[in-house]
């Protein structure tokens, strides 16, 4: 049976549900899982596939040539990013929810509400950076890739940077201070050279 839009509460982690359903909620009429963790998920892919096209480099020439060790190294390190992609999707919804619920809560002080404010745009600003570093160790890793499999990693370049400007997006709806906007727009421009270049 198809399961109803009920199932989809933060409750249930993003690790536990089906893509599909999951893409369901997301396209539903309520506020999560919203753009946040839609970036995360798409970081959460990205890395999955830079991940395999890293442990296919592991054929008898790529050990024997030293190339694997490396290659099986960036694929744990990809496959926890990826995990902690979809940690952040999660963590996208609570930030949110909380911010939302600090809107319509009279009570709450200024301090509460700024620290609310501050966790909504944390969320967000380190999904662009994890997106920037994985991408940036994929893009090195290329020329070492097994050939037959290269396409595979740069579909991981382009995910994770379009992961990256997508989760900017809702880094400039919580408003950050100019310090972070630079630094971010600054590893933007170096995720738009990372795509360029395998599109060369």
């Amino acid at each position: 049976s198809t399961p109803q839009s009920h199932h989809f509460t933060m409750a249930e982690p993003t690790s536990t549900q089906q893509i599909g359903p999951w893409v369901a909620a997301l396209g539903a009429k309520k506020p999560t899982p919203g753009g946040g963790a839609a970036a995360a998920v798409a970081a959460a892919i990205g890395a999955a596939s830079g991940a395999m096209a890293c442990i296919y480099t592991t054929r008898k020439k790529d050990e024997e040539s030293g190339v694997a060790a490396g290659a099986r190294a960036l694929a744990e390190e990809l496959n926890k990013a990826a995990e902690k992609c979809i940690s952040i999707a999660d963590e996208d919804e609570a930030a949110y929810a909380a911010l939302q619920a600090s809107w319509k809560d009279e009570k709450m002080t200024p301090e509460d509400k700024a620290a609310v404010e501050a966790t909504a745009l944390d969320v967000p600003v380190r999904l662009v950076k994890l997106c920037h570093q994985q991408s940036a160790a994929v893009v090195e890793f290329l020329p070492r890739c097994n050939p037959n499999i290269t396409s595979d990693a740069k579909v991981a370049i382009h995910l994770l940077a379009g992961a990256g400007r997508a989760a900017y997006q809702t880094v400039l709806v919580n408003k950050p201070p100019p310090a972070i906007d630079d630094e971010l727009k600054a590893l933007l421009k170096e995720l738009a050279k990372h795509e360029a270049t395998i599109l060369e």
